[in-house]
């Protein structure tokens, strides 16, 4: 069943009403992406303290989880499965205890999980650039190149363990606010300026 074409938007249509509604709230876009551009500078100034921060950050979320899954498990007590939902609600407070509690060592903890991930995140890169390689697919190689990156930085992390705890994590959550908060202010720029 199609929708008539008032309740049926073509892609022309909905692309033209975000690039409206950016246009109408570019100074919002632009305040957004200057923040994150302080921030991610100051955490690459600072990687240790933004580590940290990170790290209390991500136990408070797991804390606040933990005791909405508490209330919720034991507000659905007859429901299947209560144990299972009150043993992760459990696990979430327990991490999050530890994460605000000891934020230094979680934070060597967070880095060497991170740089595992890299090394998984590469791996799997690779064998889809390989396996696009022989398709129609141009873009392959750059693929590749992402993979094999991200080995290199998991390898830097992990044969610096215990040592790139001290940087890695503010680093990367750094660079990745800049590049995000750059691009947010030129997403403002140029809606401020279209006709």
């Amino acid at each position: 069943m199609t929708l008539p074409n008032d309740h049926n938007p073509s892609i022309e249509q909905l692309q033209a009403q975000v690039n409206a509604t950016i246009r109408e709230h570019w100074k919002a876009y632009l305040f957004e992406g200057v923040l994150f551009l302080i921030f991610g500078l100051a955490a690459i100034v600072l990687p240790p303290v933004a580590g940290i921060a990170i790290t209390i950050l991500l136990g408070w979320l797991f804390l606040m989880t933990g005791i909405a899954g508490l209330a919720f498990s034991f507000w659905a007590r007859s429901g299947p499965g209560f144990w299972w939902s009150l043993i992760s609600a459990v696990l979430a407070l327990f991490a999050g205890v530890v994460l605000i509690a000891r934020p230094v060592q979680s934070l060597e903890t967070l880095t060497l999980l991170i740089g595992v991930y890299f090394l998984a995140e590469g791996v799997a890169t690779i064998m889809y650039a390989l396996q696009h390689r022989g398709q129609s697919s141009q873009r392959w190689g750059w693929v590749l190149f992402s993979g094999v990156l991200d080995i290199f930085v998991a390898f830097i992390i992990i044969s610096g363990w215990p040592g790139t705890a001290g940087w890695a994590l503010g680093l990367l959550v750094g660079i990745n606010l800049v590049f995000g908060g750059s691009s947010l202010i030129a997403l403002a720029l140029s809606a401020r300026n279209a006709p």
